[in-house]
């Protein structure tokens, strides 16, 4: 770490001065912060940020980023502590868990002798991969270079929506290269590939990627997608040809099979086949050798589909056709200030803006689209639709997390990506066949990640928010279906390992559609579920002062001495004590339940107070993981706003750092990030569906909304500092407010929210 912060000083000097008007948004993102997936630095094994470091675009398909480690819990395929480098992939997913996916299109230079795999870092096997001058090492808002060591290789990436250039600077040699591990996929490997040389610069193909060999939750995530790809070559292959590994019949090729030695070994024998048109199998590469002289630079550009070969190619034409490496850079962080600019924050130190917009950065690269240019997508029952332009088809929905800050978020800066993603999971829903949403999709795959029916919650907020541009009786129909699928509905409550969890998720995602059906003039249906919204109550044992799992002939299972702090206790990745807050629809019954409002205060108080200063993994108020991130806003609800401030500024000081280990949980595509964004600038939702933001103490002396409809909304923070953050007063548009409450209406309708601060 003191490493990395040393290596960042540059950086910092650049972002001293936040009076320097000459300094962009985009200047001033670190995508190197969260780029941890290390277990001891977390000391929990969820890990870190698990964010990747590499060049892309807001919400693009494409991710083209260094890999320092493949196998194990390392979604990214990089993590700042690793000090080789095996190649550098086109597609990678932000922030989670579950082995990950994707990772695809791996790309590596080279010179010597030629090696068939990427071998280790501790040297148990040899193979291509390099050190890399770490001191060099340079990320920025779509752009990432590195120096690769042992080959005297300058590596440089940049991304557009659907494709990439790698810019490689060679050294003088006879015979440089550039090797394409079509097989590279996070946790697992491609199950079969073909690739074809067009001419002598040119090369195409597709990557099927399958449940059977990892993937999404080593294959439990149920992942089905295949990659299709144009690549073009700068300079003509002196020589080329592929490298192909014999894979028996029945050998298992999930995560941990591919990433061991034996698997290695078997890769190691492929046979090499020069000058060959085409190939294709079960473990396929390409590789292109070029006479090079000091200096000299060789680009490697390519587009991508999920559709098929036609498609890459019209992705590519639109993307990179007459586009240099240079062109290409400066487009993307030109993408990224428009982004980026639509909330501008003034105030604040340099290292809170730069975490700031960090956080901004990666709110804004899920839910990626899934469409080509031409708007043909792959759909729920894997075959190509066409949206017509009636919206842009988008994937990695992680329902779970992203339903509580990041997809509210966007309703204020980008509701046309919620309207999006609904259309998404609906059509998605339809095509099927299944007829309910998915809770966590990833390429059109039901993977059944988490509890919870969250595509309801982004329904319910959507509507009651106005946003639209979706079949809202279909959307409803399939929010109905969900819960009937997955709910409290059979017994009134959810029995079992996760009965609190799931319990308290289901009552306020059926709750939701509660919200849906008043829109839609259906009381009676309207009452049903906001009935079943009341199912929380069905697991709060009154003895014990808490809620309980209870089993499926409705007694209550066994309580233990530390019931309330054991993880896993009745609940999924927290502590009874964490989950059990969690009822933002009723607040108040929630506040009845536990004795009033003064005994909840106190308990919530303890809670705060018993956490560890760092925020990292524990029992209890744990903001490394979501169940928790409504609970800060509570206090707002109980007659405690300024413990609402206090603690909220808390987090965004001790919770975010601009460093690798900066994110203290799982980035989670979008949503730790997102939490930071809405509390930093002082307003952040309690319950989405319900269209009223909490105010909060922000960071900044005045943060700035761009809004879609055109008007600015913004909030300005008097007297605002380190010490002064207590709300003395709010004031919106001139008149005084009751209440820390603002509704989203008057935050899109534009104007001033105006806060005096004090100590």
């Amino acid at each position: 770490m003191k490493r990395y912060i040393l290596n960042l000083a540059a950086f910092l000097a650049l972002a001293s001065c936040s009076e320097n008007k000459s300094l962009t948004p985009a200047d001033l993102v670190n995508p190197m912060i969260g780029a941890s997936t290390s277990k001891d630095a977390a000391g929990i094994y969820h890990g870190l940020g698990k964010t990747f470091p590499g060049a892309t675009v807001p919400f693009g398909m494409v991710q083209l980023s260094p890999n320092t480690v493949t196998g194990g819990d390392n979604a990214p395929c990089y993590s700042d502590e690793y000090r080789t480098i095996e190649g550098f992939s086109f597609m990678h997913m932000n922030g989670v868990g579950w082995y990950g996916d994707l990772a695809n299109f791996q790309v590596m230079p080279s010179t010597g002798e030629m090696k068939l795999i990427a071998g280790r870092e501790d040297g148990s096997i040899g193979g291509w991969r390099s050190a890399y001058d770490k001191a060099g090492e340079v990320a920025k808002a779509g752009y990432y270079s590195v120096r690769l060591t042992d080959y005297g290789i300058t590596a440089e990436c940049t991304a557009a929506p659907h494709s990439g250039i790698l810019r490689f600077t060679f050294p003088e040699d006879k015979a440089s290269r550039i090797q394409v591990d079509l097989t590279h996929r996070a946790g697992g490997t491609a199950e079969y590939e073909s690739v074809s040389v067009i001419d002598d610069h040119t090369i195409e193909g597709w990557m099927r990627f399958t449940p059977e060999t990892g993937g999404w939750g080593d294959g439990y995530g149920h992942a089905s997608y295949t990659v299709y790809f144009h690549a073009e070559f700068s300079k003509p292959f002196a020589r080329r040809g592929f490298w192909m590994a014999d894979i028996p019949d029945g050998q298992s090729r999930h995560n941990s099979d591919v990433s061991s030695l034996e698997y290695m070994h078997l890769i190691e024998a492929s046979k090499v086949v020069d000058d060959a048109s085409e190939a294709e199998g079960r473990h396929v590469g390409f590789f292109a050798e070029f006479p090079t002289v000091e200096g000299e630079q060789i680009e490697l550009k390519a587009g991508f589909a999920y559709t098929d070969i036609e498609g890459a190619r019209r992705n590519y034409a639109a993307e990179m056709t007459g586009r240099d490496f240079d062109r290409v850079r400066a487009d993307a962080y030109d993408s990224w200030n428009r982004e980026l600019g639509k909330i501008a924050v003034e105030g604040g130190t340099e290292e809170e803006q730069i975490v700031f917009y960090t956080a901004l950065y990666h709110t804004l690269i899920d839910p990626r689209i899934h469409a080509d240019v031409d708007g043909r997508y792959v759909g729920g029952d894997f075959q190509i639709h066409d949206s017509q332009g009636g919206f842009t088809k988008r994937t990695i929905f992680s329902g779970w997390d992203t339903f509580r800050s990041q997809m509210p978020l966007q309703t204020i800066i980008n509701p046309d990506v919620v309207s999006d993603m609904i259309n998404s999971l609906s059509t998605m829903a339809e095509q099927s066949g299944r007829g309910y949403f998915e809770r966590w999709e990833f390429m059109n795959a039901y993977t059944g990640c988490m509890i919870g029916n969250p595509a309801n919650s982004v329904l319910a907020d959507a509507v009651t928010k106005g946003i639209g541009g979706f079949d809202l009786e279909k959307a409803y129909e399939y929010a109905k279906n969900s819960s009937a699928l997955t709910g409290n509905q059979a017994l009134g409550y959810t029995p079992g390992r996760t009965s609190i969890s799931s319990t308290l998720e289901y009552a306020y995602h059926d709750w939701c559609i509660s919200q849906v059906a008043l829109s839609l003039g259906k009381t009676e249906e309207a009452e049903k579920y906001a009935a079943l919204g009341q199912a929380y109550r069905e697991i709060f044992d009154a003895e014990k002062g808490w809620f309980r799992p209870r089993n499926a002939d409705g007694s209550w299972a066994e309580w233990p001495e530390n019931a309330r702090t054991l993880e896993g206790y009745g609940c999924v990745e927290s502590t009874p004590y964490q989950q059990g807050w969690f009822v933002p629809h009723d607040i108040d019954g929630l506040v009845e339940l536990l004795g009033g409002a003064d005994a909840a205060v106190a308990d919530l108080e303890n809670f705060f107070e018993k956490a560890p200063a760092d925020m990292h993994w524990n029992e209890y108020y744990n903001h490394a993981n979501e169940p928790v991130h409504l609970i800060p806003f509570m206090f707002n609800r109980m007659g405690r706003p300024d413990l609402t401030q206090k603690w909220t500024r808390f987090l965004c000081r001790n919770a975010y750092k601009n460093a690798v280990a900066g994110i203290v949980g799982n980035e989670d595509c979008g949503q730790m990030s997102a939490w930071y964004v809405l509390a930093a600038s002082g307003i952040h939702q309690a319950c989405p569906g319900d269209p009223v933001f909490e105010i909060t103490s922000p960071v900044f002396n005045k943060v700035s909304f761009s809004l879609p409809n055109g008007k600015t909304f913004r909030v300005v923070a008097e007297g605002n500092s380190a010490e002064n953050i207590y709300i003395k007063e709010a004031r919106l548009n001139g008149k005084p407010l009751e209440g820390m409450q603002i509704s989203y209406q008057e935050i899109m309708s534009g104007g001033e929210l105006r806060l005096e601060m004090g100590k």
